[in-house]
């Protein structure tokens, strides 16, 4: 039987097929590096619930990633009511026994906006992996549109290629980053978090020297990046948005030992600062020119993945 990880390597065709007919609404995603503002202005959260239809809409909080879900539901339960949202309900999965039952999956199924939040992506991982849950949450994203937002561990395991761990090396080593595989939703790029402020970018460019296909996403704290299928991005919060695509890149991977230093060579590197939309579409007007080697990584990030069925 393959597992998460042995999953990783195989083209994303093979890996997830669609079992459902094509999507007629593609949802968001509001990815947040950690730490968001919880007590004053709150702008990301504020944008979430916009973005999941305003106060009228229906918020669920999956906490199942922390070690004490109860205590993040219940940050989460005070912050949205504060934000004026009356009907926020907490998604709890203590067990994959819950993971498969029908009262948490008509709970996805009904939400107009999900939020994951932080704690360690592998638990939760490891109580909904193909679980009715796992595919209600394709269902909710690919099918209903639901809004998803995730911070911090929330955030990395948006990615299908999900960063888990590896210290914060000063320069990229061979093997520093693990990876395991996520929900996906995120299919072609690895999502990492609380990125400046923990000195990430060499974890995430050894993260990349495994996976050279995909780009790397590195969100600060308090900052999220928006993606809106089809559409394009846009980034909100204090911090910035580092992109890096190495999918021209160069590198002695394959040819050096474990922990070894890495030779990188033609990394491309773009760094969004907070405040900043980048379009797709032509027609909509933009007050600077947006190179070509941007664009097309946002259409990778924009591009529609393949529903879990």
């Amino acid at each position: 039987m393959l597992n998460r990880r042995s999953l990783l390597s195989l083209p994303l065709a093979l890996a997830f097929t669609p079992s459902f007919a094509q999507p007629r609404r593609i949802g968001r995603l509001v990815i947040i590096g950690g730490a968001e503002d919880k007590l004053k202005d709150r702008v990301i959260l504020q944008r979430f619930v916009a973005l999941c239809g305003g106060v009228g809409s229906r918020i669920r909080v999956l906490s199942a990633a922390s070690s004490d879900p109860a205590s993040a539901w219940a940050t989460y339960q005070s912050v949205f009511a504060e934000l004026g949202v009356a009907d926020c309900q907490p998604i709890a999965i203590p067990d994959r026994e819950a993971a498969e039952s029908s009262a948490v999956t008509d709970l996805i199924l009904q939400a107009d906006g999900i939020f994951i939040s932080g704690g360690d992506q592998r638990r939760l991982m490891d109580l909904i992996w193909e679980t009715e849950a796992f595919r209600a949450l394709h269902a909710a994203f690919h099918l209903r549109g639901c809004c998803v937002g995730g911070t911090s561990a929330g955030a990395a395991v948006l990615s299908r290629n999900m960063l888990v761990q590896g210290e914060a090396t000063i320069r990229p080593e061979k093997e520093v980053a693990e990876l395991d595989i996520g929900l996906g939703f995120v299919a072609g790029a690895i999502v990492d978090q609380h990125f400046s402020e923990r000195g990430r970018l060499g974890r995430l460019l050894s993260a990349l020297a495994q996976r050279p296909q995909m780009l790397g996403v590195g969100v600060d704290e308090d900052t999220a990046l928006v993606i809106e299928r089809g559409q394009g991005i846009e980034v909100i919060g204090q911090g910035a948005v580092t992109i890096v695509d190495g999918r021209s890149m160069l590198s002695n991977h394959d040819s050096i030992d474990e922990r070894e230093r890495l030779e990188l060579l033609a990394v491309r590197l773009h760094v969004l600062p907070a405040g900043h939309r980048y379009s797709l579409k032509p027609k909509v007007s933009q007050d600077r020119a947006i190179p070509a080697a941007l664009l097309e990584a946002i259409g990778l990030l924009v591009a529609p993945g393949p529903i879990r069925g």
